[in-house]
């Protein structure tokens, strides 16, 4: 499915400025037919993988219990 610039924008919640700049950086595929560019909307599918996968790692840390302190049970 190809998107416009807007709904790529749109899509990814990002500035319409922001999508310009990558399609001018070419960090982003796109297609030119004669008056807008389209981009395929499969390209970000990875994005996404990894996103979830980091706020996954990120949730799995702040869940994890803190270790004993050894010093805690140190009665000088």
């Amino acid at each position: 499915m190809y998107l416009t610039i807007e709904q790529t924008a749109n899509y990814l919640d990002v500035p319409q400025s922001f999508i310009q700049n990558l399609i001018r950086d070419n960090r982003i595929r796109t297609i030119h037919d004669g008056e807008q560019y389209l981009i395929n909307k499969n390209q970000f599918d990875t994005h996404f993988d990894q996103i979830e996968k980091y706020r996954v790692m990120i949730q799995d840390y702040f869940n994890e219990p803190l270790p004993e302190d050894p010093d805690i049970k140190d009665e000088d």
